[in-house]
C-alpha cells in the first residue's frame, strides 16, 4: 500500500523536494471485449503548466474505450493481426509497441505503421525503443552509438534529431528514449545512460528532449525516479533501491527536472521500489512517487507511462489486470503491456474498476485527456 497519506512519508517527500530544489538550482546554473480476444499464443515545445492546471476534457467514450485508451499493446510479426486492427478501430487501445520481429526492414515497417494508422484513423501511438547502440529496435536506423558514448549536449542533440527523423519516416511517433538515469553506483545503467555526473546528465537530457521538437515524434524520459543505483534489471527481478531521499534528490532527480523544463511530453516510471520514498509500492504503482513527487513537486503535466507490466518485478507479484489498475490509480496515464495475451486482462480490469468506482473512472478520464493532448501535439 502506498504511503502518500502517511505523515512520515510526506515529511520524507518534503525533505526530498527541498534537496532536489537545491540540487536543481545548481543544474540550472550549468545548464469486456468479446470480439477483441487475441489468439492464444518531439512534439512542439511546451511549458510546464501551472500547478492547478487540468487537462482538457476527453472525447465521449464508453467505459471500455476509456480503459483501452490507457493501454499500449504488443503483437508478433510484420502484419497487424485482425484483433489489433479491430481494437484500434473501436478505440479499445491507445497504440502499440514494436519489437524487432515487427520491423525487420524499413519497407516492411512503413507498410505496418500505415496499416496501424489506417485502422486508428491516424490516432495510434506507435512506440519503440531506440536509445542507441544495442538498444535500438530499428537496427537500420540511428543512433548507431549508445548513450554512454555521447559526451556532449551537441552530440546528444544530433543523435536524438537523427533518431527522431528516422522514426518519423518509419511511421513511429513515440520513442521510448532517452534514458536519463544517472549511471552509478549500480552497474545496470552504465552502458545505457549518458556519461557524467547529475549536472552532465541533466544537460544531456534537456538537449535530447529539445532535439525532438517539431519532428512529430515524442521522446520518453525514463526510468523515474531513477535506476542509477540498481544492480539488477526489473525485467528479471524485484529491485529495491535503498538510497536516502537526500541522495535521490541530489543525484537522480536533476535530469528529470531538466527534461521536464525542456518540454518532455512523456515520463516512464520504473518498477523498482524506493524505500525512502514509498516502502509499500514500486514506483509505477506509488501515488507518492507518480503523482505527489512527479506531478506535484516537479510540475510534470505530460503523459506518465509505466515500464512493461511483464517485468518480473511486477509480474512476479500480480497479474497484468491488477498491475494496470494499481498503476492508473497511482497516476499513470498509459500502461505498457508487452506479453502474449496481457492486453485483454489489463483492458478488462481497468473497465471493471471504472464501472465499480466513480473516482477511478474520473482518474481514467484525466489520463485519457492527457493521451489525447499528446496525440494532438504529434
Amino acid at each position: 500500500m502506498a504511503l502518500s497519506k502517511d505523515p512520515a512519508a510526506r515529511r520524507r517527500l518534503g525533505a526530498l523536494a527541498a534537496t532536489a530544489v537545491a540540487a536543481l538550482g545548481v543544474g540550472a546554473a550549468v545548464g469486456a471485449t468479446g470480439g477483441d480476444e487475441p489468439p492464444p499464443s518531439a512534439p512542439p515545445r511546451t511549458q510546464p503548466a501551472r500547478r492547478d492546471a487540468s487537462p482538457p476534457a476527453p472525447p465521449r467514450l464508453t467505459v471500455t474505450q476509456l480503459a483501452g485508451q490507457a493501454v499500449i499493446l504488443r503483437f508478433a510479426g510484420t502484419t497487424a493481426p485482425a484483433y489489433v486492427r479491430r481494437a484500434l478501430r473501436r478505440k479499445r487501445v491507445a497504440g502499440v509497441i514494436l519489437f524487432r520481429d515487427n520491423v525487420p526492414t524499413a519497407a516492411s515497417t512503413r507498410r505496418l505503421t500505415r496499416s496501424l494508422q489506417r485502422a486508428a484513423g491516424g490516432r495510434a501511438l506507435i512506440c519503440t525503443d531506440q536509445e542507441g547502440g544495442d538498444i535500438r529496435v530499428l537496427a537500420y536506423a540511428p543512433p548507431e552509438n549508445g548513450q554512454a558514448t555521447m559526451t556532449t549536449p551537441t552530440v546528444v542533440a544530433a543523435a536524438s534529431r537523427a533518431a527522431a527523423r528516422a522514426l518519423r519516416r518509419a511511421g513511429i511517433n513515440v520513442s521510448l528514449a532517452p534514458v536519463v538515469d544517472v549511471g552509478g553506483p549500480g552497474q545496470l545503467m552504465r552502458g545505457r545512460a549518458f556519461p557524467g555526473d547529475p549536472a552532465d546528465v541533466a544537460r544531456a537530457a534537456a538537449a535530447a528532449v529539445r532535439a525532438y521538437r517539431g519532428t512529430g515524434v515524442a521522446p520518453t524520459v525514463k526510468h523515474f525516479p531513477g535506476l542509477g543505483a540498481a544492480d539488477a534489471n526489473t525485467d528479471d527481478a524485484a529491485v529495491t533501491i535503498e538510497r536516502s531521499a537526500r541522495d535521490i534528490g541530489a543525484s537522480d532527480l536533476p535530469p528529470f527536472k531538466a527534461a521536464i523544463a525542456a518540454g518532455a511530453p512523456i515520463v516512464m516510471t520504473s518498477h523498482a521500489r524506493y524505500s525512502a520514498l514509498d516502502a509499500g509500492a514500486v514506483a509505477s504503482q506509488s501515488r507518492t512517487i507518480s503523482t505527489d513527487l512527479l506531478r506535484g513537486r516537479l510540475g510534470f503535466r505530460g503523459v506518465v507511462m509505466t515500464d512493461s507490466l511483464e517485468a518480473e518485478a511486477v509480474s512476479g507479484q500480480m497479474d497484468p489486470g491488477e498491475a494496470a489498475v494499481r498503476s492508473v490509480r497511482a497516476g499513470a496515464d498509459l500502461v505498457l503491456t508487452t506479453g502474449r495475451g496481457s492486453y485483454l486482462p489489463a483492458l478488462r480490469a481497468l473497465a471493471r474498476e471504472a464501472r465499480r468506482d466513480p473516482d477511478f473512472r474520473a482518474r481514467l478520464r484525466e489520463a485519457v485527456a492527457r493521451v489525447e493532448a499528446l496525440r494532438d501535439s504529434l
